[in-house]
């Protein structure tokens, strides 16, 4: 179970997460949906631990987070997708992978391997460029990489930031059925998204922030939940 109780984060002198009560079972998909600067992203760093709450708790399975640093809560199992996927420069498309083994610690030589080559057959193209450089790769398969490396960690917590930006809508279909994917393992998901109508697709429940606070909430199935929605973002 994730928990997020009363949170608030600032960079500087800007309160940009205002108060936020949010709570996910395992196997459940969140929609965060919002206008641009509203504090999604920054929702999902502070989670994540790369911006540190000022107030308010996160715990994932009765573990606090509040406080780790980044990589500590990386361990804990929680992957992040960045907006801007992150691919590590100078690094091959399999290396990148290998960094996403560290988040489980202990696991055998063999098991890592087995790992990485079920990547592989879930993402042939990416077997295909595995002594590529990563950052070569088009947008995307850069795309595929940056969850890719977070699905080998094993994650309990997923955190997505809008992974279909830019994209090709064959691309766009892929990235979808990875989360739905995702949610069979049973790992909870947070997706920020744009765009609104493919993530309810893959949502079960959505929140709507604005100046940090979440002012709508609702059933992603639900036909009267879904065209609030629509109405509050005017989409």
């Amino acid at each position: 179970m994730l928990a997020i109780n009363g949170l608030h984060s600032h960079y500087g002198l800007s309160h940009v997460i205002q108060g936020i009560d949010l709570s996910a079972a395992p196997g459940e998909v969140i929609g965060i949906f919002g206008r641009n600067g509203v504090g999604k992203t920054t929702l999902l760093k502070t989670i994540a631990g790369w911006v540190k709450p000022s107030e308010g708790a996160i715990t994932l399975g009765g573990q606090s987070l509040n406080g780790l640093a980044p990589d500590r809560i990386c361990l804990s199992g929680v992957g992040l997708v960045p907006e801007d996927r992150r691919i590590f420069p100078g690094l091959t498309v399999e290396e990148n992978l290998q960094l996403g083994l560290l988040q489980v610690r202990g696991r055998a030589a063999k098991a890592e391997r087995a790992a990485i080559d079920q990547i592989y057959d879930r993402f042939p193209r990416l077997g295909e460029r595995r002594r590529q450089l990563g950052t070569t790769l088009s947008g995307g398969e850069q795309q595929m990489l940056a969850m890719a490396r977070v699905l080998v960690g094993e994650p309990r917590l997923v955190l997505v930031d809008e992974p279909s930006e830019g994209l090709a809508p064959m691309i766009v279909a892929e990235v979808f059925a990875i989360v739905r994917e995702l949610r069979e393992r049973g790992c909870i998901v947070l997706l920020v998204e744009q765009n609104v109508h493919e993530a309810l697709s893959v949502t079960d429940r959505f929140v709507v922030i604005e100046r940090g606070r979440i002012v709508l909430s609702g059933d992603a199935e639900d036909e009267t939940d879904r065209a609030r929605l629509l109405t509050a973002l005017a989409v």
